[in-house]
């Protein structure tokens, strides 16, 4: 038995001989998280404190739920709760298949040099800014200078304010999402694209099988736990919503859908300093968002799937 272990010891000492330089490598990532990541989870107290500034956060009194009681009671943030909660299910529902569309379709392009080029052109814009995309909406959409608008008018249509219309917004909102992160998010997918084996589209080709069913009994099984997996981190950001794109698109006129929780929480928590306020909504939200995400991992497993978080192997398996 001490020989054993003596052996053991050797091996591993022998393998980090080899490898510490691996292991090197991620300090500077352990490093980011721990100084970004986790020390600051310790503002989450702020939560639960009346937080002032010449007190600092040690030093500020205890009020328990009292903020939660507050935001709670409040009839806005539950228009902001909802108004979040619909677009990220909208989004969901019409924008998560189209990266994986736009991958399936840039796999069945047979001249590399030209999807080369369609994939660099579809995934530009994720690199800009909402500020950018705002402006490219306003020169589309604005009203007698609006590319959109003009074309109306040439054919003898009344004009529209389309950023103050709620279901132009809607679709501008949308739509403009999905332009911005298809060609990025259709990476992943043609990723898992070129993990399948050839040999099996050669095999159904020979079975007689065309391009569409190829696709159905190979590509999408294929790429199958790649969807199920993203589709689940989608899910676990359904309370969710980024601070820029509602901020530039939204306006008095369509706050009844365009009030989101980012917005509320900028308004009333940033912008009037009261970081107990905008602390509480951003916990309220995390833990939402860790329900949901654990929901829809194990509704995956119960499917048959992997999902995300690793199985328990028994030791009879191993």
């Amino acid at each position: 038995m001490a020989f054993t272990d003596t052996v053991k010891r050797r091996q591993q000492l022998h393998y980090w001989r080899e490898n510490y330089d691996f292991y090197l490598m991620l300090l500077p990532a352990i490093a980011f998280y721990i100084i970004f990541r986790y020390v600051p989870i310790y503002g989450v107290t702020l939560a639960f404190k009346d937080f002032k500034f010449n007190l600092g956060i040690l030093k500020s009194p205890w009020i328990g739920l009292e903020t939660f009681k507050e935001i709670f009671s409040a009839p806005l943030f539950w228009r902001a709760f909802r108004n979040t909660l619909w677009l990220n299910i909208l989004s969901l529902v019409v924008g998560f298949p189209m990266p994986i569309i736009f991958a399936l379709l840039l796999n069945e392009i047979n001249r590399p040099a030209y999807k080369r080029v369609v994939q660099t052109i579809s995934y530009m814009p994720y690199f800009f800014s909402w500020v950018i995309i705002y402006g490219i909406i306003v020169t589309l959409t604005a009203k007698n200078t609006g590319i959109f608008n003009i074309i109306r008018s040439f054919l003898g249509e009344e004009q529209i304010v389309f950023l103050t219309n709620k279901g132009w917004w809607l679709f501008i909102f949308i739509v403009s999402d999905i332009w911005k992160n298809v060609g990025w998010s259709a990476i992943l997918y043609l990723s898992a694209l070129s993990a399948i084996d050839p040999e099996l589209y050669e095999a159904a080709a020979i079975d007689g099988a065309g391009r569409w069913k190829s696709m159905i009994h190979i590509t999408l099984p294929g790429i199958k736990s790649t969807i199920i997996i993203l589709l689940i981190l989608d899910i676990g950001s359904m309370i969710s919503i980024g601070l820029e794109k509602p901020f530039m698109l939204s306006n008095t006129m369509v706050n009844d859908i365009g009030s989101v929780l980012s917005v509320y929480v900028y308004n009333l928590g940033i912008k009037n300093a009261r970081y107990s306020f905008s602390t509480a909504v951003g916990l309220f939200q995390s833990v939402i968002n860790f329900a949901l995400i654990i929901g829809a991992d194990y509704a995956a497993k119960a499917l048959g799937e992997d999902g995300i978080f690793a199985k328990k192997v028994s030791k009879a398996a191993l």
